[in-house]
């Protein structure tokens, strides 16, 4: 199997473990990032939501290419969202918290873009 192949669970299991860390902490991150503790749950949800699409298609033989395509699509939607809430935030929240956005938006920008290069391994 292509290490490519691989990406999927790489993908899910990072979503699905941030998405359960944010929801779990969000009491505390709230105070530690200067985020309203809403948002946080927001993010978290939106992570457990997509760590459950993406590790559906890593459990399939054969994932068509729309699906791939949608998987890559929802994680460029991602990313303004991420950079609008570090824009809306930035005066009230600390480094950490604007940090947390922008990193994950960076982060998700990537792995689309590596998911759309190795899309006809995915599919495979």
């Amino acid at each position: 199997m292509s290490i490519r192949r691989n990406l999927l669970w790489v993908d899910g299991g990072g979503a699905l473990l941030v998405g359960l860390l944010v929801v779990s902490l969000s009491g505390w991150l709230s105070e530690f990032y200067g985020l309203p503790r809403n948002i946080l749950l927001f993010t978290g949800v939106v992570n457990l939501l997509y760590s459950s699409y993406s590790l559906t298609l890593a459990m399939k033989i054969r994932r068509p290419r729309n699906l791939i395509t949608i998987l890559v699509v929802a994680n460029l939607s991602w990313v303004p969202i991420c950079f609008v809430l570090a824009g809306l935030f930035w005066k009230d929240a600390t480094v950490f918290g604007v940090g947390h956005l922008i990193g994950e938006g960076v982060y998700v920008a990537c792995l689309a873009c590596v998911e759309w290069y190795c899309r006809e391994d995915l599919v495979r």
